[in-house]
Formats: structure tokens, C-alpha cells, sequence
């Protein structure tokens, strides 16, 4: 008995450690720069909220925007890059006020949207007109 509790204990952790099969998203890079009035937009992040049409879902891919407006988007928790599909993009709530456009903040509002495609995007500019 003592030995079976400790294989059920040890087959438990390796489950932990290891997850239970892969069930990460393929991710594909997604890679480049906020701007508004051609200036970059910096103290703030940015955020891609999936499409219902997506077939995966679940919290959105974010990053925060680096001092010249650039970013790598990050799906958490599986590491770099966005799962391929339809998105909303929208940039966080106070950087949005900050430019009085409000409505970028806001996923069911802001007029930007992108498709990422299998090979990813690179170099993109998103720009908060």
C-alpha cells in the first residue's frame, strides 16, 4: 500500500510538472509599433482580444509598449507570440484617455481590428487615429 501511494503521488507530479498533453496554442510572432499623430505611444500596453469566430480563445494576448511605441505580443501563459485569427485591438484604458480616445480602450468599441495569419506579422504599425 505504502508503494502505490507514493506511484500515485509521483504519476501526480509528473502531471504538474508536464501538464496533461499539450494544450498551448500554436503561436506565430506578432511584432511592431503604436503610434498617434506620428509620435510613438509610449506608458501603456496594448491588447488583442480574440474574435468569437476564433478558434482559440480565452484571456487576450498583450504587451506592454516599449519607449518608442514598439511591441512583441505575448499570449499568456504560453510565451511569445498570438495564436492565428481574427482580433480587437485595443490599448489600456488610461493610455487611450490620455490621447482622449476613449473608445480604443474598449474592445466592443475601438474601430481597430487585424487577422493574423498563420506566418505571423511583423513590423506592423497600429495606428490611434
Amino acid at each position: 500500500m505504502k508503494y502505490r501511494s507514493c506511484s500515485l503521488v509521483i504519476s501526480m507530479l509528473c502531471l504538474m510538472v508536464t501538464g496533461c498533453g499539450s494544450d498551448a496554442p500554436d503561436l506565430v510572432e506578432v511584432t511592431g509599433k503604436a503610434i498617434h499623430n506620428q509620435q510613438p505611444l509610449v506608458a501603456g500596453s496594448i491588447w488583442f482580444h480574440p474574435d468569437p469566430s476564433n478558434e482559440v480563445q480565452g484571456e487576450p494576448s498583450s504587451c506592454v509598449l516599449q519607449m518608442d511605441g514598439s511591441f512583441t505580443m505575448r499570449t499568456y501563459p504560453y510565451g511569445d507570440g498570438v495564436p492565428p485569427g481574427k482580433y480587437k485591438v485595443t490599448l489600456s484604458p488610461e493610455l487611450a484617455g490620455r490621447i482622449k480616445l476613449p473608445n480604443y480602450g474598449d474592445p466592443a468599441k475601438t474601430p481597430l481590428e487585424l487577422v493574423v495569419p498563420n506566418d505571423g506579422l511583423k513590423d506592423i504599425i497600429v495606428e490611434a487615429k
